[in-house]
Order: C-alpha cells, then structure tokens, then sequence
C-alpha cells in the first residue's frame, strides 16, 4: 500500500471551484440597488457556512445572525431586535479568532449601523424603505447616464450616426471618450457574469471613426446669454448643452487652445491633438463663442457677472503639488504638469540621452514616464512609495509604459534631490520601503531596513497630481475649501446668484467623463436658473430587442502597435476594432435595458 497518493481534485471540488468563480464574477458585478437588508441577511448565510466551528463566537453568532435577519424580512421582528443584531454583529467582531468570523461581523455591524432607517422600515412598515429602482447597470456605472445598450444596439445595426446623436445626448465628447475614458461602466457589466464585460469604450470609438456627419436640434433663442471660464470637458460639455437649449454662450479660455487637460494633460499618443480639435471645433460650430488667451482676475469676474446673466466656474485643476523636499528647486527638476503643458503648446523639451526619475503611481506619472521615451531619454525610471499593485494608474498604461522601457522602482520613497555643485540635478535619493497595514482604504508603507538609495539621474519629474488655482476667485468671495470651489449639489455656488462651478475646480481632479457630467448637470440647472425647463430631446428608434441564447463568446479587445515601433513617435497607440470585432463585440451585449434589470424610467430614451 502506497504511504502517500498525488493530489488530485475530486468531482465535487471542481464544481465547488466553479461555484466559487461564478460567484466571485457575480459579486464583481453586483448593482447597488438590492435591499442592504436582504443583501446582508444573504451575505451571513454564506458566511455561516465557511464557519470550521471552533469557535463560539463565530459557530453560534453567525447562525443567530442569520436567524435574526430572517425575523426581519420576515416580519417577526421589533425595534429590539436591531438592538440584538447590533449587539451579536458586535460580539461575532470583536471575538472571533479568524477572519471568517470578524470579517462577517464587521460587514453585519455596518450593515446595521449604516442602514438603521431601512432596517427600522422593515420593522414597522413591512416592507424595503430603500431605493430599489433597477437601473441598467452599465448606464448606473457611467457617471454622464450615457444609453450604453442603446449605442451598441444601433452599432450592431450598422447606424453608426445615430449610435453618435444617441452618445452625444448625455456626452458631448464621443470621441475623446472612446480614446481615454476610463470606462467605470465596464465594471459594471453582467456580461462580466458570463465571459468578459463589454469593450464598451472600444464599441464607441468604432462608432465615431465611422459616423457621418450631422448637426444637432438647436432650441429657439431665448436671449440669455452665459459666461463659460475654462475650456476644459466640463465648460465645453456646459456650454454644448446651453447652446442646444437657446442660450448663447461665450467661453474664456485662459491658454492659446481649448481643451483644458484633454490637451494639456493627456499626450497625443493617447489622444492625437487633431482629432480633439475636430471634435471642440464640430462642437464650437453649434454657434459657441470664445475668447482665448483671456485669463479672469478679480475684476474681469466683476464685468462678467454684471454682462451676462449666470456665469459657469470651470477652471480645472492645473496647478503643480510640490514634494516638500530638499532640492526639490534645483535645475532640471520640473513637474508633470508642466511638462505636459509644454507638450500641449507644441514646445517639447530636450531629453535625448539623459536619465529621466518620475515620481508618482498615477495614469499622469505613466503618460509624462512614456512621453520621455518619446522625447529621446536614454532611460526612464519610475519612483514610488507604494506597490505596484497599489498604483493609481489603470493596468494598461502600467503596461504600457513597462513595455516601453521605462523602469518601475516601487517601494522607494524620495527623500532628497539631489543637486550637484552647478545647483543641477545629479540624482534622486530614495528611501526603502516595506508595506503596512491599510491607512484611509490602502496599504501604508513605512521605511524598511536597509539604506537610502541613490538613482544618478539628469531630470526629475514631479507627478503627485495636481492642485486648484482658486485664490483669485476666492479673493472675489466665493467659497473654497482646500483650494476647491465649494457648490450645493446642483452646481450652484452658495451666495453667489447667478454663479455656478463644476469639474476638476470644484471636485478636485478626477477623469474627463466626470468632468462631462459636472458640465451637463450644470446646464441643465443653469437652465432653470434663467426661467426655463428645457429638454434635450432625441429622435433615434432603437432596433428591436432579441435574445440571442447564451452562448459563450470571449470579449474582443484593442491591439496596440509594437513597443520598439511607437516610441519613436507621438502618434496613437491603440488601434481601433476591426468591422469583424465591432459587430462580433456588440453582438455580445445582454440588452440588460429590456431583460431582468428594469426599464428605464419616462420612456425608452429619458429627457433631462
């Protein structure tokens, strides 16, 4: 008889493996919207069955959990029994010996506390007090409400122009989405459930490369007129849908180019220059005013303000952060943000043959490490404090900019510039780091053991993201707090008739479909302000809905060109679907708008 055998899953493990991934990629998924009582009661069914047993606290508090949650849904509950699920969530926390039981208990705890009123509601009306309006998950997971079903829809039906005009509709900026939104929808995605989540970016790019052309229903004049400071995303998208609803609009840019960071903090091999003024000039077209190279003081908002009748803050976020370390001043030490700047002005620097350190784990920390390659830098190395499995950047420009050379130091803190006897830049010290425990949702590091290390290097490049320059206006009394323009939720700035502010100035800097939203919710509200109620009003019929089965079909992603072929350049670096990957990938979409997951409410296609 053999002492030992190999191990080898048995029939039961692998189902119960498969189990597991179906509920991990449903998890994954999940919509915001179900009962948080019934979502919790679910979740500490399941971790009552991973209990070993060992424990009391766990054995038994799990299994009274679950016993007391089912008097709630089941009406059999009083106001004391919150009291005791809050007691025995607490208990299961505090004195459990592992993570299956505190980990259970923690969520219980919060579950109770955080949603006490519904709870309550349960208990006395019987029924969920909580939003459970379905909406389509992806459409819930797209800050602007983009109709992401109803494009894809109208792509698969090869009407490209119309899967545009129904784009535009809530995003005015298609093209530049499809190119670099970070597409938070594609979380979202029950497709995700079955393979893989929806290209869903990809399918709008492949929408705008092969649309016509066509001109957008402007409303009747109404003679107001409204001020726009800024050209970035958020005071285009504003100025677009004022100018649909009537109002005449004029933007004050304070550089020589619309765009705001669309141009100058996104490179052009992400998003080439030409294409973006395509898209501002098609939408400058619907009868915009600009002014450029008109910067705003305290005097000019005064005239503003008295000229027209509401104005609109929308400045961004282009001001540099500072490291706060000896050295940092030296020659050759310069931020992101500027160079960027440089970039967007058509005045590159010089890095041919030298060493370039960046500082930072953002997408702009990856956009300024690759645009050095470009620039001719002999090497590129990329400092920071964290892991990279901790970096802000999205995996793909990581990636990206590893496939293109540029070396990643993570776990090294900067420490010091260091500067040579000319007061130029010969080096970069950084300190070793070991990861700790989580601070504010993310893993601190500390310094670890070992010395500082020096990387001998000819530039540094700041990247720790970017601040607010607000003094000016809140030198005219508008409220700031932390450098940002502080608003009520519909864009209004308090005190101020008449003012509104929205995007990177009011948010602190965040991604361009945010900004798109920022700008449409301030029309809209703007809108009112002046006395009307307009709507954004969109005749596009959508094919009709057919389900297709549920056949399994992997997602088709973009390809990129060849790393040894595009850093000799600036132009783009992801090629678009092919016909036979668009039609492939849109045929994929579970049109979750008309299947399980609730219509949409006022109609097929919402007004706003």
């Amino acid at each position: 008889m053999a002492r030992m055998h190999v191990m080898e899953q048995s029939e039961t493990q692998a189902i119960m493996s498969s189990m597991h991934e179906m509920l991990e990629k449903r998890l994954s998924v999940s919509s915001l919207a179900p009962c948080p009582v019934e979502f919790t009661a679910s979740y500490v069914a399941m971790c009552a069955t991973q209990s070993c047993g060992k424990c009391t606290p766990c054995r038994n508090g799990l299994r009274m959990l679950r016993h007391l949650f089912n008097d709630v849904l089941n009406n059999r509950a009083t106001l004391e029994t919150l009291d005791l699920i809050e007691s025995t969530a607490r208990t299961v926390y505090l004195s459990s010996d592992c993570a299956i039981g505190y980990e259970a208990g923690e969520v219980a705890l919060m579950a109770i506390r955080g949603f006490r009123d519904d709870f309550e509601h349960h208990v006395t009306k019987h029924a969920c007090g909580f939003s459970q309006h379905q909406t389509v998950p992806c459409v819930s997971g797209c800050p602007a409400g983009v109709d992401i079903p109803g494009y894809i829809a109208l792509v698969e039906a090869g009407r490209y122009t119309e899967a545009v005009r129904l784009i535009r509709k809530d995003n005015p900026l298609p093209l530049v989405c499809g190119l670099v939104c970070e597409h938070p929808c594609e979380m979202h995605c029950r497709r995700g459930m079955v393979d893989d989540p929806m290209n869903i970016r990809g399918l709008k790019r492949y929408a705008v490369d092969h649309a016509g052309d066509y001109r957008p229903v402007i409303k009747p004049a109404t003679g107001k007129r409204v001020a726009v400071i800024g050209g970035g995303p958020a005071g285009i998208s504003c100025a677009y849908y004022l100018t649909l609803m009537g109002h005449k609009v004029k933007i004050f840019e304070q550089r020589a180019h619309l765009g705001g960071m669309l141009r100058y903090g996104i490179p052009n091999y992400r998003l080439p220059r030409e294409q973006l003024d395509s898209e501002i000039q098609w939408i400058l077209d619907c009868g915009i005013d600009v002014e450029l190279n008109h910067s705003v003081d305290g005097d000019e908002m005064t005239r503003l303000r008295s000229e027209y009748d509401a104005v609109y803050l929308a400045i961004g976020a282009h001001a540099d952060k500072k490291l706060g370390l000896p050295g940092e001043d030296a020659e050759g030490v310069m931020s992101a943000v500027q160079l960027l700047r440089d970039m967007g002005d058509n005045n590159p620097p010089d890095f041919k043959g030298l060493t370039v350190a960046v500082v930072g784990g953002g997408n702009v920390a990856m956009d300024v490490a690759r645009t050095s390659v470009r620039l001719g830098a002999e090497k590129v190395i990329i400092a920071y404090r964290r892991r990279v499995a901790d970096m802000t950047a999205q995996d793909e420009e990581i990636a990206g900019a590893e496939a293109e050379g540029c070396e990643v130091m993570d776990l090294h803190a900067p420490k010091e510039v260091v500067v040579d006897e000319s007061g130029h830049v010969a080096g970069l010290k950084v300190e070793p780091q070991i990861i700790g425990g989580l601070k504010r949702g993310r893993p601190a590091p500390r310094a670890a053991e070992g010395g500082d290390v020096v990387v001998p290097c000819d530039r540094v490049i700041v990247a720790i993201g970017q601040d607010i320059d607000s003094a000016t206006f809140e030198e005219q009394g508008v409220p700031c707090k932390w450098g940002r323009i502080v608003t009520d939720p519909d864009g209004a700035v308090p005190g101020q008739d008449g003012l509104f502010s929205g995007g990177d100035c009011q948010s602190g800097p965040a991604t361009v479909i945010r900004a798109i939203n920022a700008g449409k919710v301030a029309a809209g509200n703007i809108d009112n302000y002046l006395g009307f109620n307009h709507k954004i009003e969109l005749d596009v019929e959508l094919p009709p809905v057919q389900f297709k089965g549920k056949i399994s079909c992997a997602r088709c992603e973009m390809r990129e060109r060849e790393a040894s072929e595009r850093i000799n350049d600036f132009d783009i670096v992801e090629n678009g679907l092919t016909d036979q990957e668009a039609h492939q990938e849109a045929s994929r979409c579970l049109r979750c708008d008309h299947f399980g997951f609730g219509a949409f409410r006022g109609g097929r296609i919402e007004q706003w």
